[in-house]
């Protein structure tokens, strides 16, 4: 079994937009993605703060849960953030 060393987060841009990511440490990857050497999607978009998370998790469950969040809609990630809305991880 893989250990438990992943989180995957959601941040929200400062144009109101949200970026999912994987990370082993997720404050050291909101200070990544804040000095502008982050993804290329949030480079623009600073600053970007943390508003969800989940974990610690494997790498290889992190990588397909941030997939499955990656699919919802804005309104449904908007509810998950919210806490209204439960997605259930995939096996």
């Amino acid at each position: 079994m893989q250990a438990k060393r992943a989180f995957v987060y959601i941040v929200r841009c400062a144009d109101r937009t949200f970026y999912i990511g994987t990370a082993k440490d997720v404050k050291a990857r909101l200070a990544v993605h804040n000095r502008g050497k982050g993804a290329k999607y949030t480079r623009p978009r600073l600053p970007v703060r943390v508003v969800w998370q989940e974990g610690p998790m494997s790498l290889t469950c992190a990588l397909q849960r941030e997939y499955q969040l990656k699919q919802l809609t804005r309104p449904q990630k908007q509810a998950l953030i919210r806490g209204k809305l439960v997605v259930k991880r995939p096996r």
